[in-house]
């Protein structure tokens, strides 16, 4: 267990991207009432997670974390979760099918609400407000009253993820996610993709494999594995009240978790010696990620591992690397080389999203599907330099049939940005590029794994 370390020692350092309240009453009403709530998450889960992720970090495995840049009020249906969950399967079996290696498959759901931003204010025209930070803190819409800090919002977040999470286990367990299902998983809006015929013939491969089990005798109806999936859930640990209002003793193991998520991660911005948000999550046991940006050097790196995972558990830590297209490959290599020679255990994950943010010529926000296509590239040809594992990927993606990120086969133009661009923050990947990118990981960790075989012969 951390040393001098309560659920709430963050408040003595340094907290960025918090909101500031303007009725502390009021907070504090809120935050009482959501330490009385149930847990949504258990202790045991996020140790199944942790133990799933030990197994990656040694190589056995890969890591899809996927999902909302940022959830909202306003889009909570049942439909966008389901499309979402049946998106992140279908990758998961690309990936599965192609490596020969076990898929964790994580979330960016339940909980993804705050979001940091480069600028506190926002201006339109002569107007100036307090900028967006998550429907957890305030409103997207443009008006003074919207843009108020208001605590109670963290109580209908809690009340969604909630509900979202009951979703999610009822599909991954209920029969939903039963590989005999794996034709069905196909949104129809990816039909006009090439990539949906692909996924068809590998839905095919898997169904006569099935098929060859059962003439066997070994009847795939009575193997859990093959009746449902293990599903976690992760957000940015950002909005800190929150988290801490969450946070309960095991009674098991008398150890802290933050049971708002399976997994919480620490972003780029708030990732700095002195963070109130280092300081809270040193202390819980969850599994925890990182962003790693261009601004993260080698020595601080390792003084952040040494505070956030002292004891050197495996599956504790996830690195999750986001340079740009351009900058992966030299900023990376550093960072990994220095890792492995201080022989920390952890699951090297790509965030090709974050670093590769443009604007277009319209005024759209979007990100080139060939930029987020050479970021991965790049991160795999490091781990290939290096003799390590390229552990996984952490993609902002949606069911949705949206047009927010320019490229791929679907061939989203600049100028159709505008067709169905709804996200509330970030662009994100369609089901359609999702799915081309799986595909795109399925050969690259196919060479990793054919690579390996010839150096152990």
């Amino acid at each position: 267990m951390a040393q001098n370390w309560t659920a709430d020692s963050w408040r003595a350092y340094e907290g960025r991207h918090l909101p500031t309240y303007p009725d502390a009453e009021k907070l504090n009403g809120v935050e009482k009432t959501l330490t009385s709530f149930p847990p949504l998450v258990f202790a045991g889960e996020a140790r199944a997670l942790k133990a799933d992720l030990a197994q990656v970090a040694a190589g056995k495995g890969f890591l899809l974390q996927g999902g909302d840049c940022a959830e909202s009020f306003a889009e909570f249906h049942p439909n966008n979760i389901r499309d979402t969950f049946r998106v992140l399967l279908q990758m998961a079996v690309v990936l599965t099918f192609a490596s020969k290696q076990p898929v964790v498959k994580v979330g960016r759901m339940a909980g993804q609400f705050a979001k940091p931003r480069s600028s506190p204010v926002e201006k339109i025209g002569d107007v100036e407000l307090p900028s967006y930070l998550g429907d957890n803190i305030n409103g997207i819409e443009f008006t003074p009253e919207s843009r108020i800090p208001d605590p109670e919002r963290m109580l209908r977040a809690y009340s969604q993820a909630a509900a979202t999470l009951n979703l999610l286990r009822a599909f991954s367990t209920g029969g939903y996610a039963n590989l005999r299902q794996v034709h069905q998983w196909t949104l129809d809006h990816i039909g006009k993709s090439p990539w949906a015929t692909k996924f068809a013939e590998t839905a095919d491969k898997i169904g006569e494999a099935l098929d060859f089990m059962e003439a066997c005798g070994v009847d795939p109806r009575t193997v859990p594995q093959l009746q449902g999936t293990s599903f976690y859930t992760s957000h940015e640990a950002l909005l800190l009240q929150y988290e801490e209002a969450m946070t309960r003793q095991d009674s098991l193991t008398g150890e802290w978790y933050d049971t708002s998520a399976h997994m919480l991660w620490i972003g780029d911005r708030t990732r700095f010696e002195g963070s109130a948000h280092v300081e809270y999550l040193r202390g819980v046991n969850n599994p925890i990620g990182m962003k790693c940006g261009p601004s993260l050097t080698p020595d601080a790196l390792l003084r952040m591992l040494d505070t956030l995972n002292p004891g050197r558990e495996p599956g504790r830590m996830t690195l999750i690397s986001r340079f740009g297209h351009d900058k992966v490959e030299a900023g990376l290599a550093p960072l990994v080389r220095a890792v492995k020679r201080e022989g920390h255990p952890v699951v090297w994950s790509c965030d090709p999203m974050h670093g590769n943010v443009i604007k277009a010529d319209n005024g759209y926000k979007t990100r080139p599907f060939d930029r987020i296509l050479t970021e991965v590239k790049g991160f795999f040809a490091v781990h290939r330099s290096e003799g390590t594992h390229a552990g996984g990927i952490h993609i902002e993606m949606t069911g949705r049939d949206v047009t927010e990120c320019t490229g791929g086969a679907v061939a989203i133009t600049q100028e159709g940005l505008a067709d169905r661009y709804h996200t509330h923050c970030d662009p994100r990947l369609n089901a359609a590029q999702s799915i081309e990118l799986a595909f795109l990981l399925a050969e690259a960790l196919n060479a990793e794994r054919a690579e390996a075989k010839s150096e152990a012969a």
